[in-house]
């Protein structure tokens, strides 16, 4: 177990009797309460290999641990000398002030003054900062220790105010909190209201993330300047984007910003500052999402038509479906793709809190776009990063959920969504399909609801966010609406809807056999099983020689890791003779970018097969979501064991 699962057990353990509300837990820990319940199935695992405890959990009530008060202390100290013994406990809080330190530091930090900062000695802050090289290495950072001197972090003052930005993925959390913490109550503040004037000013609402964003960075400018850490733009990019009217409102919002906090910004500033303003999204009352903030119907340019056409004529020829007739498809691509452009060309990077969830519960469609925009990046010479990819993929999801929609509904019913409108979207389809018996108004702004209900009458409310004050019924749902989100819905309308079960387990024998199953495989790296299990399938005669250096550049542009200790690799289909799966357990979990893997699944597909494809993602996904059965592959001995459990 981690450390927050460690803490999550030793709250139970400390009131055994007591049920805990999930959404307390994710409070006291920082995260989100899917993250929480994530960890409940971890939890269960470790129970049922240290102890006859077990976790009781009843809806609307909470979660309890079941334990004899004998057990309860002998797991005490168990849990107590595992930390001990470990010699080195990670704290992703810790860390993640360390990082946020070292990056608005101006002036080298000895190890000894960070260790007696935080309470722990060198060796400590030594792991830490070890943990952080590969995080600030993707953002083209590095940790740099001078003997004498200290430790500094160096790159360019654009990359530490992204990573700065994004300190809180260090937690595992999709909120800005801790960076906010940062800063004086006062400092939040005035940034807020002057967001708020903008918006009031132009008649537009920012999306919540993009307001939530723009707070972020607009805070960090401020003390990046007063600390005299400026950024830089050239020549070129200066005259841009000051022909845009939105440097106008920058402008305006930034002399305000300068009389509160007795501060001056330079031009360049002000052109980052707008930059993001480019970036942002913006929600109208109509539901549709803009990237530049238009006065007028948005016009796509020429450079963004030619990109979304590109990408749905390859979408189109990966999938065998026909998205170049989806018209909501197409207008919402191009909005985003406004902003994504806008985003490349300044080099602003966007967090996309939900990629973790895409990647595990689209993970076709994600591949998908992920090969799509290689081709993309290759043909127009820029790098979609996956979060980007991943907002793209809630695109064509929501496509296919339009396909399959039901037509039959008789409730009324609102959502109100946090995400914006990509999200809000694929949320409105799912709910349309799962449920015949609901008609989606509208997705509502949290400030607008309560306008929006007085003139207009609503059964009940499918809520991302908590609501308070509000009386008409609603639930609160994860914004990718999982299995038991759809439980809660459905006591709403009083009718359990009967889900079909998914295909037999026995799927995944159909694309495997023994001989192609490693059990207990020691490697250091993911590129190592990657090509072991690649050349395994060559030898075999089911994929060209090539598979595998096509299967690493795919891993390259995006982690194959979709969660519960599983990673699904895979090459071009173009270069699969015979569809097959080459399956691997690890003696070892292995570091997977962000995740743990102990069972790859090598994927060789020929391009033909997309139905079976798009079953086989999702049975794998399935699979990733019971971490009982993932456990007894992982103890197999024998290629047949692993074969007989499929």
């Amino acid at each position: 177990m981690n450390t927050r699962q460690q803490e999550i057990l030793r709250m139970l353990l400390s009131d055994a009797g007591r049920y805990f509300i999930v959404r307390d837990l994710a409070m006291n820990l920082s995260c989100s309460e899917k993250t929480i319940r994530n960890d409940f199935d971890a939890i269960d695992v470790y129970l049922a290999q240290h102890s006859s405890a077990r976790l009781l959990r009843k809806p609307g009530i909470g979660v309890k641990l079941d334990i004899e008060e004998q057990e309860r202390t002998r797991l005490f100290h168990q849990l107590f000398r595992s930390v001990q013994d470990s010699g080195y406990e990670r704290d992703d809080n810790r860390i993640a002030a360390l990082a946020y330190e070292l990056l608005m530091n101006t002036k080298p930090t000895t190890l000894q003054e960070l260790a007696d900062k935080y309470y722990v000695n060198r060796t400590v802050i030594k792991k830490d900062l070890d943990s952080l090289h590969p995080w600030l290495g993707k953002r083209k950072l590095a940790v740099v220790s001078k003997q004498k001197v200290g430790i500094t972090i160096e790159g360019a003052e654009k990359d530490k105010r992204a990573a700065l930005s994004k300190v809180t993925q260090l937690i595992g959390t999709t909120t800005n909190h801790f960076i906010k913490k940062q800063f004086e109550a006062y400092e939040v503040d005035i940034v807020t209201r002057e967001l708020k004037r903008l918006e009031e000013d132009q008649s537009f609402h920012f999306t919540d993330e993009a307001f939530d964003n723009l707070l972020v960075h607009t805070l960090l400018m401020i003390r990046r300047t007063k600390l005299n850490q400026p950024i830089s733009f050239s020549k070129q990019e200066q005259a841009f984007i000051r022909n845009k009217r939105e440097y106008q409102w920058t402008l305006a919002f930034t002399q305000q910003l300068e009389r509160s906090f007795s501060v001056h910004f330079s031009a360049d500033e002000l052109v980052y500052l707008t930059a993001h303003l480019l970036g942002a999204k913006i929600r109208s009352h109509s539901r549709i999402e803009t990237a530049d903030l238009p006065e007028q119907p948005l016009k796509i340019t020429a450079e963004v038509t030619e990109i979304l056409e590109s990408l749905l004529r390859k979408m189109s020829s990966l999938t065998f479906i026909d998205f170049g007739q989806d018209t909501a498809l197409k207008e919402g691509l191009g909005i985003h793709l406004s902003s994504t452009i806008h985003r490349l060309s300044y080099g602003l990077s966007v967090t996309n809190p939900l990629l973790h969830d895409i990647k595990k519960m689209y993970p076709y469609m994600f591949s998908m776009v992920i090969y799509a925009a290689n081709e993309l990046n290759r043909k127009f010479n820029f790098a979609i990063p996956e979060d980007e990819a991943a907002y793209l993929t809630l695109h064509f999801q929501a496509a296919i959920e339009r396909l399959n929609k039901q037509t039959k509904l008789i409730r009324n019913i609102v959502t109100v969504c946090h995400m914006g409108i990509g999200i809000s979207e694929i949320l409105r389809s799912k709910l349309e399909r799962k449920f015949s018996a609901i008609q989606v108004l509208d997705s509502v702004r949290r400030a607008d609801l309560k306008a929006y209900l007085d003139r207009h009458p609503v059964d009940f409310i499918v809520t991302t966010i908590p609501l308070d004050g509000i009386d008409v019924p609603h639930v609160e749902v994860s914004p990718l609406l999982e299995a038991a989100d759809i439980k809660k819905i459905a006591s709403f309308l009083e009718q359990l809807e009967e889900r079909s079960p998914d295909a037999s387990a026995s799927f995944l024998q159909m694309h495997t056999k023994p001989s192609l199953i490693l059990t207990q495989v020691e490697v250091s790296h993911r590129f190592e099983i990657i090509e072991q299990m690649a050349n395994l399938l060559y030898a075999r005669g089911y994929v060209e020689q090539d598979y595998a250096h096509q299967a690493l550049l795919r891993e390259r542009a995006s982690s194959t890791a979709i969660g519960g200790g599983i990673a699904i690799p895979h090459g071009d289909p173009k270069l699969v003779k015979q569809s097959q799966i080459a399956i691997a357990t690890l003696k070892e979990p292995l570091d997977w970018e962000q995740d743990k893997v102990s069972i790859v699944f090598m994927l060789a597909l020929r391009s033909q097969e997309q139905e079976n494809t798009k079953k086989l993602f999702h049975r794998l996904s399935l699979l990733s979501e019971q971490p009982s059965l993932v456990e007894k592959l992982i103890r197999a001995e024998q290629p047949e064991e692993i074969f007989s459990l499929l």
